[in-house]
């Protein structure tokens, strides 16, 4: 289930309206997409990228997109804590990170400096559409590597410049001192 957390105040909300209202008053971009197609583990790019042609293609044209990719993560995954690693340190990018979750599910955390020094998570799951601002502070917490179910998350990202995913690490270390993250912490509502 789609979750925002407020780390300050320890809230919880699970409504996607009030989810979506609430990223939109911060400049996220989060909308629900339709992904009702259940791949195999193994299914390749281009199937999955096939799959959403309709969605991607009209979305990567009005909003001057160039390239999208699959990343498939599972616990056979080779070096999934080097992984999980790269993408759990806080970060920016030059460009939006948009991500559209097919299935699986995360954890983007959010750390908004102005107005009020803000931190967020948003536990995103199959379905959900997220698009994060060119620098926005902000990580990806794809959950534990612990047991045969996790991590689970496939997610087609789309990209302005055909270099892709490239961080700008923060070295705050602030994702080491926020909540544990929604997968594991139980948040219920």
């Amino acid at each position: 289930m789609t979750t925002l957390y407020q780390a300050q105040s320890k809230h919880v909300v699970s409504d996607f309206g009030t989810i979506q209202t609430f990223l939109a008053q911060r400049g996220v971009a989060f909308a629900r997409w339709n992904a009702s197609v259940d791949f195999e583990p193994d299914a390749d790019e281009t199937t999955i990228l096939d799959v959403y042609q309709h969605e991607l293609q009209p979305f990567m044209a009005s909003n001057g997109f160039q390239s999208a990719d699959v990343i498939t993560i599972h616990p056979k995954t080779e070096n999934v804590a080097a992984l999980n690693a790269k993408f759990l340190k806080e970060h920016t990018h030059s460009e939006d990170e948009v991500r559209f979750f097919v299935a699986g599910q995360g954890d983007f955390w959010f750390h908004l400096e102005e107005p009020t020094d803000e931190v967020f998570g948003v536990t995103c799951t199959a379905g959900d559409f997220l698009s994060v601002p060119a620098g926005v502070k902000h990580w990806f917490d794809m959950g534990p590597a612990d047991d045969e179910t996790s991590p689970n998350v496939k997610v087609i990202r789309i990209f302005t410049s055909k270099d892709g995913w490239t961080p700008h690490y923060t070295q705050s270390g602030l994702e080491q001192t926020v909540a544990k993250p929604l997968l594991t912490a139980g948040a219920t509502v």
